[in-house]
């Protein structure tokens, strides 16, 4: 795979307001669902929220406030609620003009992703539903968004590849709770035995970071010091088939790479994981990307592009049986504790009374 030449110039140079406002034209133009909903968004910040503080100011009570610091020779009574009920106003006026400044650098973002993405044959996307690709991060929750990616369309030549960030919701009520990755998603040509690399250098308190937690007697440990950087999970039985594709050139590139991410190889897909949102428009960023896919990835190209399970036996068949395409799950420690807390809490406030609260 050759290395990539990327031109960043769109993502580094001042960019016209003219050329802002075309592009939000045509993309309000488009009927893109995001790009009403920004301008919906702005209505209701714009003139809804004035309506809402009308209501706040009944319910204060503002015109008996200001009838009693009128007739009142005790001011000190009123000021100070009036002041209170004034600052509440300044804060609302400033998340308001606040607002409409972030929508219009949103604009200004999008507008140069979307020029840095032509310049290099690319597609940039503020936001699409539910992508549906196989990964840990991508099977959880609800409201799957892929948010301020760029792809790399397969018919206009060259390999597939997106990367941006990643968000769905968790929980319900008061407890719904947004969470976004940074990923990068690249194709390869053949299905391998699901594998993963969970990068030491993002792990929490609880040890891992990932939201899928595997059974630890996946564990395989490579030569060198390529276990102080990763640990690597793959299916049992799966160990040779793992030194097969992470070779000591591929382990060495990973360390200088990738250290910092967690890697996913399932199906004919190898995806990277940033537990921290790629900042939009970050040049540097997106030229580690892109050395890990001309590193990494082609790499693992090369290395995989006669892969085949002897389970299988059959190389056009491009296959991975059962047993090897999916790791085995087990419930993280965190979620242990938290069972526990959670259930400890339950017991005393239903049992107290007996055990002497």
């Amino acid at each position: 795979m050759p290395t990539t030449t990327i031109d960043f110039s769109a993502l580094t140079q001042p960019m016209p307001d003219s050329e802002v406002d075309a592009w939000k034209a045509k993309a309000k133009a488009s009927g893109a669902t995001w790009a009403t909903w920004q301008a919906g968004s702005i209505i209701a910040v714009v003139f809804v929220v004035p309506i809402a503080l009308f209501l706040i100011f009944g319910a204060l009570g503002m015109g008996s406030i200001l009838a009693s610091l009128a007739s009142s020779g005790d001011a000190a009574r009123t000021i100070v609620p009036l002041l209170i009920v004034l600052g509440v106003i300044a804060l609302i006026a400033f998340a308001v003009i606040s607002g409409v400044g972030t929508f219009g650098k949103r604009w200004a973002t999008w507008a140069r992703m979307d020029k840095f993405a032509t310049a290099n044959g690319l597609i940039f996307s503020p936001m699409d539903p539910n992508p549906g690709y196989p990964g840990a991060i991508f099977q959880l929750g609800d409201t799957r968004q892929a948010v301020d990616h760029v792809r790399r369309d397969v018919a206009e030549g060259g390999r597939f590849i997106d990367f941006g960030n990643y968000r769905y919701t968790t929980g319900s009520g008061k407890n719904r709770s947004t969470r976004t990755w940074g990923f990068l998603a690249f194709h390869l040509d053949r299905k391998l035995p699901n594998m993963v690399l969970d990068s030491k250098a993002n792990n929490g308190f609880f040890g891992s970071n990932l939201p899928a937690s595997f059974d630890k007697s996946q564990i395989l440990s490579l030569e060198g010091d390529f276990d102080q950087y990763f640990t690597l999970y793959c299916p049992k039985e799966y160990e040779r088939d793992a030194l097969y594709v992470f070779t000591p050139d591929l382990m060495a590139l990973l360390i200088d790479e990738a250290a910092p991410f967690d890697v996913e190889i399932i199906d004919d897909w190898m995806f990277v994981y940033s537990t921290v949102a790629l900042v939009t428009g970050d040049a540097s960023m997106y030229a580690r990307l892109f050395r890990i896919i001309d590193t990494v990835g082609a790499k693992t190209l090369t290395q995989t592009d006669r892969y085949v399970d002897e389970r299988v036996g059959n190389f056009a068949a491009n296959y991975v049986a059962p047993q090897g395409a999916r790791l085995k799950r087990r419930v993280s420690l965190a979620s242990v504790i938290i069972f526990v807390i959670v259930g400890g809490f339950w017991v005393w406030g239903v049992f107290g009374d007996i055990f002497g609260r």
